[in-house]
């Protein structure tokens, strides 16, 4: 167990050096801190709309912003490695493959733990502007690194598919925008036009992220949203896995 341990840390160690080796993860997270000022005080109207809360105008915006920014930080994970050649090396070292996944993954959700934890100042701004409830900013944050993960493991098990970063990039963006419009309000309406059962369209529902990360951005912290998203999570390391095993065995 330790020695696992000590391997998935070092796989880890390796990624995460690798981000901060080269500009992109700099370049990275000023484009997302960028965007998420532009959304939340220009778009979202935080001013304008005379309230000390981030429900609305910071983490509404986080499904959408993730749904680039995450696949472009995450699709290098295994489609760099396959390019390269490099993916053959770190398969004969001795970790086993679920070790060298779960590492680039955690690599990977750390960078993205930072970028977001860069955003600490717009909660600062509404702590000094009002009153606001930083129990429900909290679990906001909470959904919002959740909903990051999701993606990213999407995004890993899609790099794992091919070697061509670009095409990484689009397959990762289409599963995880399926994983947003399956709840999305206007597709809902939808759906019970064309369906006379409630039961279909819930089923549907129940499969976005949006459905749970919004109870979580409003302050519910409920097991079922966590337990949702660490689905995503696993079953998409879980088919990363058997990708990378079909690699080896060839």
């Amino acid at each position: 167990m330790n020695s696992a341990v000590a391997n998935i840390k070092t796989i880890a160690k390796r990624e995460l050096s690798g981000y901060f080796a080269s500009p992109v993860a700099y370049v990275f997270i000023v484009i997302f801190l960028l965007l998420v000022g532009f959304f939340t005080f220009m778009v979202g109207g935080f001013f304008e709309r005379g309230e000390a809360s981030l429900t609305l105008p910071f983490f509404v915006w986080h499904p959408w912003l993730y749904l680039f920014l995450v696949p472009a930080a995450g699709m290098r994970l295994w489609s760099e490695e396959r390019r390269s050649g490099t993916i053959e090396l770190l398969l004969t070292m001795p970790i086993t493959p679920w070790q060298a996944i779960v590492g680039k993954f955690l690599a990977s959700w750390i960078f993205l733990a930072l970028a977001l934890a860069l955003t600490v100042p717009v909660v600062i701004t509404t702590n000094y502007l009002g009153n606001p409830d930083n129990g429900v900013i909290f679990t906001g944050y909470i959904g919002s690194l959740m909903l990051a993960g999701s993606y990213l493991a999407v995004s890993c098990m899609t790099s794992a598919i091919t070697r061509n970063q670009v095409i990484s990039f689009i397959l990762s963006v289409v599963i995880c925008l399926f994983l947003i419009l399956a709840g999305w309000p206007p597709v809902t309406r939808m759906l019970e036009i064309f369906s006379e059962s409630p039961r279909l369209v819930e089923a549907v529902a129940a499969f976005s992220v949006m459905t749970h990360f919004e109870g979580l951005q409003r302050g519910v912290l409920d097991t079922r949203d966590i337990v949702f998203f660490l689905a995503i999570i696993g079953f998409s390391l879980f088919t990363t896995g058997v990708i990378i095993r079909g690699h080896r065995a060839g």
